[in-house]
């Protein structure tokens, strides 16, 4: 008889501790929550084991059979224990462990070469972060950089946001800012800032966007900084025609990535 693993489990307690930054640095892994997470996972071969609640187990079943052909470890675990793995009110009752998922931005930077990339900085909201790298992996963006002070991309919340998508589209994180710009820059990748009152509006910034190209997106609370601003090759508008006085920037990483997307696929017909 398999034997189901409780909230008390050694395994099961290490694997809880993940829901902690710096316990999955110090483990190498993190938790993915959820049959999207865990789908996108076993996908790409980026799944260490699989634990399964087990009133769960008929629900998931082709989960399970997925990582079990695969050679997947599968254990089966209490409701209890489910409720100490997860990160939501309510448990999906199946988590993968995974290995972390960043790369170096010299792997992005040298591997294509890269076409768009979105580059987030300084974002704090996990959820959006996870949103952003759900649009630019459904807009073929070539990479997904963090840069600054920003929230783990293996944060719970965030993998969960993503959809899957943190196993698809390659995710760089970066403290040096500058640094990391500066890198970017020298790869023959123009910067595009959005800001409010950018010089070039997005309806007409199609020749730009032919070309290579990097989004940069500030946090919720202060968007891009002046400095990143003025950084930026272009300053690009996004044409409000409503009364919403902004947009957030979920949104805006939303609008600009398909602008992107869409001339590059309009140039590509040509």
């Amino acid at each position: 008889m398999t034997e189901v693993l409780s909230e008390r489990s050694s395994r099961v307690v290490s694997y809880a501790k993940l829901h902690r930054a710096a316990e999955r640095r110090d483990q190498g892994r993190f938790v993915a929550e959820g049959a999207n997470a865990v789908a996108s996972a076993l996908a790409v071969g980026r799944a260490e084991a699989v634990l399964v609640a087990d009133e769960e187990q008929f629900r998931h079943r082709d989960l399970v059979e997925t990582a079990a052909a695969a050679g997947v470890p599968v254990s089966v675990i209490t409701g209890r224990a489910a409720s100490k793995l997860a990160e939501t009110s309510t448990p999906a009752g199946i988590f993968a462990i995974c290995p972390l998922l960043v790369v170096p931005l010299d792997a992005v930077l040298t591997a294509g070469p890269p076409r768009l990339l979105a580059i987030a900085v300084e974002p704090r909201e996990p959820g959006n972060a996870g949103t952003l790298i759900r649009c630019a992996d459904a807009m073929g963006a070539d990479a997904v950089i963090l840069l600054g002070d920003a929230v783990d991309p293996h944060n719970g919340k965030c993998v969960r946001a993503s959809a899957g998508s943190v196993f698809t589209v390659p995710v760089v994180r970066e403290r040096a800012v500058d640094d990391a710009l500066d890198a970017i820059r020298g790869s023959d990748i123009s910067l595009l800032a959005t800001a409010a009152d950018g010089e070039v509006a997005l309806d007409a910034a199609g020749d730009i966007l032919s070309g290579r190209v990097a989004w940069l997106f500030g946090n919720e609370a202060h968007g891009l900084s002046v400095e990143v601003q003025r950084s930026a090759d272009h300053r690009v508008s996004i044409p409000i025609r409503g009364r919403a006085e902004s947009l957030n920037v979920a949104a805006a990483a939303a609008i600009c990535l398909y602008e992107s997307a869409r001339v590059h696929g309009a140039a590509g017909r040509v």
